[in-house]
């Protein structure tokens, strides 16, 4: 049996797979106890998404970035509490951004209580993240700190969009670094870190971490408009549906820009339509899946799976390495 990792990787050795198993299984007792309350309603709602599951890729990215070092240290586990406390967090405030009515297959907590509520519930278990992290020294904090900065400076940019003569895949690029990057190579850093691996590998991993994190992102845009079924956790085309530009529809706008056919241009019209008729929205969907652009972007989010392999080169030949380069694997395999 392996540990079965986000998207299919696996952890193939069998001593790593005992520790990363029992480390996931800690990581979940922790993420608990740091979710319960005095006040039994806060306890429901703040335990909400932590029971209804989720890939758990940061703490088990965590995990295998500890083996670096002393994978059984005692603030390795607390560390990747942290860090997910902190995704799940992030999660309240985006359904509410989005306006989103389900969550890891269950009612999001806007839908099933109120935006406030969830809200608050965001705001308490970022608290929590840094009641436990405040324990893991000034360095921890300082770590910490400046992802959410980079969180939130992240979701600011995408809400305002790109500025006037700034390039529009740029700016993409640069939301999803900060929206979903810079927390993934805090999974990285703290991992090493509080392992006690060496400053180069604890830099290493973190590198790893925020290009893996791209890549899964784009990864995500790419699935959105070429799945057939549910591989991306969510209908495809969603992002269509909801006027979102992501990377294969600013590659078409692109294409546009520097000339384009009249196929293109067309196709640009109709998506930038009323894609709430279904009819219409099949039609967009099925016309960018043939269209060049979507194998363009599917390209970039191959060129960070591939920048990712390649910052674990320096790193030492351990079967965690052989797991985190499988990861890059897998981000492959979802474009495909």
């Amino acid at each position: 049996m392996t540990v079965v990792g986000p998207f299919g990787a696996s952890v193939r050795d069998p001593a790593l797979e005992a520790d990363v198993q029992a480390g996931l299984r800690a990581v979940e007792t922790g993420l608990i106890e740091a979710t319960k309350s005095d006040v039994p309603f806060i306890t429901e709602t703040a335990q909400h998404l932590v029971r209804a599951g989720g890939k758990r890729f940061r703490p088990l990215l965590l995990l295998l970035a500890a083996q670096f070092g002393d994978p059984y240290a005692p603030g390795v586990v607390p560390s990747a509490v942290v860090v997910e406390l902190t995704h799940l967090a992030t999660l309240y405030h985006d359904d509410i951004m989005d306006e989103a009515q389900v969550r890891r297959g269950v009612p999001s907590a806007n839908a099933r209580w109120s935006n406030s509520v969830a809200v608050l519930t965001g705001d308490f278990l970022f608290s929590r993240a840094s009641t436990i992290v405040a324990d893991l020294g000034p360095e921890a904090v300082r770590i910490q700190a400046e992802a959410f900065e980079r969180l939130v400076t992240g979701q600011i940019q995408e809400t305002a969009g790109p500025q006037e003569g700034e390039d529009p895949i740029a700016h993409h690029l640069e939301v999803i670094a900060g929206k979903t990057g810079s927390l993934i190579a805090v999974a990285g850093r703290m991992g090493a870190m509080t392992a006690g691996a060496s400053e180069s590998v604890v830099d290493t991993l973190a590198q790893y971490g925020e290009r893996i994190g791209i890549a899964f992102q784009l990864a995500d845009d790419v699935l959105d408009i070429a799945s057939e079924g549910q591989e991306s956790g969510k209908t495809p085309g969603t992002d269509l549906k909801e006027g979102v530009a992501t990377l294969p529809v600013l590659r078409l706008r692109e294409m546009v820009a520097r000339g384009g056919s009249a196929g293109d241009r067309e196709l640009l019209d109709l998506l930038a339509g009323d894609l709430s008729d279904d009819a219409r929205h099949a039609e967009a969907l099925a016309r960018l899946r043939a269209h060049p652009a979507l194998e363009r972007a599917r390209q970039d989010a191959l060129s960070f799976a591939t920048q990712a392999r390649q910052t674990l080169e320096p790193l030492p030949d351990i079967p965690a390495r052989a797991a985190l380069a499988e990861l890059c694997d897998a981000v492959a395999d979802r474009t495909a």
